[in-house]
């Protein structure tokens, strides 16, 4: 895979809060953006909470309370504007501080957590919004330069197994219940792109009537010893 951090294709990139909200998904862009450069301390921010392992949502009530300098304070603010701005258009983002994910490394059928490249989900029409304020940020891949994992036919054959039935209607629906559906291998030379730091991303999912392809990404894999990242998403 290779990495294409300009113009990458599928996202249109807009200049405003507002177009990022009103702006119609078509023709295949399935991602908007809206390219900040951020100010703040975050990292202060991380060092005070001191999270454990696995994601912590951060309520409003437990950021304001950290003992943070003047430039931590800056970066508290600028998530918070982000969050209310979001929920003042009817969204509910939290805010979260991801150390690790557990039992992200336990044996599976097939790998279906989010560092795996997937496509978020719903009945009714939604988008998700993504921002990474510190930390390593999520990776978004072209839709076209990927096959479905439950395509491959050497792990479509395992999963029929665990199913043991045949492949029909019984077995999509069984693919569909265990998420097997949402995730994706990307292709020899599958264009990719990152997410960046302090972007505020909307991207489309899957939803029935949905006139867009889905947006595949996934979130960075785990390294020992990086510190935690501090993520918005709704």
């Amino acid at each position: 895979m290779h990495s294409t951090p300009t113009d990458p294709p599928y996202v249109r990139y807009v200049h405003s809060f507002e177009e990022l909200i009103s702006t119609p998904m078509c023709d295949e862009f399935n991602a908007l953006c809206l390219r900040r450069t951020i100010e703040g301390d975050f990292s202060e921010v991380i060092r005070h909470l001191k999270a454990e392992r696995g994601i912590t949502t951060l309520e409003r009530a437990r950021l304001l309370s950290l003992p943070v300098s003047a430039a931590g304070k800056v970066a508290i603010d600028f998530m918070l504007r982000d969050q209310e701005q979001l929920q003042s258009y009817g969204l509910d983002p939290e805010i979260d501080c991801v150390n690790g994910y557990i039992g992200h490394d336990q044996p599976s059928l097939m790998r279906t957590d989010v560092c795996s490249f997937h496509a978020d989900r719903a009945t009714d029409a939604a988008d998700t919004y993504l921002c990474t304020y510190s930390g390593a940020s999520s990776l978004g891949v072209c839709h076209h330069d990927v096959i479905p994992r439950a395509q491959i036919p050497a792990l479509r054959k395992v999963l029929l197994a665990d199913f043991g039935g045949e492949d029909d209607e019984n077995f999509l629906e069984y693919l569909s219940e265990n998420f097997y559906d949402l995730h994706y291998e990307a292709l020899p030379g599958a264009r990719t792109f990152c997410f960046g730091v302090g972007h505020l991303w909307r991207i489309a999912i899957d939803y029935p009537g949905n006139p867009v392809p889905p947006c595949i990404h996934r979130a960075p894999d785990p390294t020992v010893g990086d510190p935690p990242r501090l993520i918005l998403i709704g």
